[in-house]
């Protein structure tokens, strides 16, 4: 009775071309980076912080769309030496950079919006509604162009984040320049740079989280590993589970491993392909390496195979 070692090979690409993801990425790249040196300029001149502050999101928007087509490119480069997986998770590095920067931001505004709320200097309300106004607009057709993009990636949904939250963001701004220029109430150009940065915050501890929950090897949040163990240890002929392991390679790709052990008298192979049909089929995991070997006419099935396994032992009831 010898162990049956076999990999399931799903399909590993996003299932949208890299060529047009790059050029939907670069016209959104193309348009923040130039209405950002627009607004910079204007935001000085009208003394609003709130556009300044809007300004610093985007220049993280134009970092992550940079950083996301980098990583597409990396991602792209075939496996080699000991970059098993080859640099598919250059997009998780990229993402998680992209979050601490949002965080780092947030701190600076919100410091920069109270000590405005304190002594509030004069904004040029009528400039800050003109400029937010036209904001909106550049972000309505950068959005556009990212959700054309493959957003199952982490980094691309990233960068398609930002670019929403600063919608949000320029709504925010152009209703406290309408203020401002109605009635003169200064510090609301501050309170909407707080709102600004809450929305900085939001985006950049979410990326934070999903990345961190890749690079320690978590289960996908929509799969149950417990549920996935019950499943497999259901198949006709499947004795017990094991050392069952679920992660992502990089975002959109999950994996799993796992040790199964099948009646004395079953077919390793066609066992091994009807787990493999339901992890592909009812979970998309396509990416599978399925240990498969008979359990022995005892109980204990995994302490002969295993002298330790991995988190719960899965068996039949």
């Amino acid at each position: 009775m010898q162990p049956d070692d076999q990999h399931g090979h799903g399909g590993h690409g996003h299932g949208v071309a890299v060529n047009a993801d790059r050029r939907w990425l670069t016209i959104a790249l193309v348009l923040i980076v130039a209405f950002m040196s627009v607004e910079v300029v204007v935001g000085i001149i009208a003394g609003s912080l709130a556009l300044i502050s809007d300004a610093g999101h985007m220049l993280t928007d134009a970092a992550s769309i940079v950083l996301a087509l980098i990583a597409i490119r990396l991602a792209a480069r075939p496996a080699r030496g000991g970059y098993t997986y080859g640099l598919k998770r250059a997009e998780i590095l990229s993402a998680q950079a992209n979050g601490i920067t949002l965080l780092l931001l947030t701190a600076w505004f919100t410091y920069e919006g109270i000590s405005r709320l304190i002594d509030p200097p004069p904004v040029q309300g009528a400039l800050v509604l003109v400029t937010a106004l036209v904001g909106i607009a550049v972000n309505i057709v950068a959005a556009w162009c990212i959700s054309k993009a493959n957003r199952s990636s982490l980094n691309v949904e990233g960068a398609f984040q930002h670019i929403l939250n600063d919608l949000f963001a320029f709504i925010a701004t152009a209703v406290a320049g309408l203020v401002v220029w109605l009635t003169g109430f200064t510090r609301a150009d501050a309170l909407a740079a707080l709102v600004v940065a809450a929305l900085m915050a939001k985006a950049g501890w979410g990326l934070v989280r999903e990345s961190g929950r890749i690079f320690l090897e978590a289960a996908p949040t929509d799969v149950n590993p417990e549920s996935v163990g019950g499943e497999l240890v259901g198949v006709p002929d499947v004795v017990e589970v094991h050392d069952l392991h679920i992660w992502q390679i990089t975002s959109g790709e999950p994996a799993l491993s796992a040790h199964v052990l099948v009646d004395r008298g079953a077919d390793c192979h066609a066992v091994r392909g009807r787990l493999e049909r339901l992890l592909r089929d009812g979970h998309r995991i396509g990416h599978t390496t399925l240990q498969i070997d008979h359990a022995d006419a005892t109980g204990r099935t995994t302490e002969r195979h295993c002298e330790q396994s991995h988190g719960k032992t899965h068996r039949l009831a």
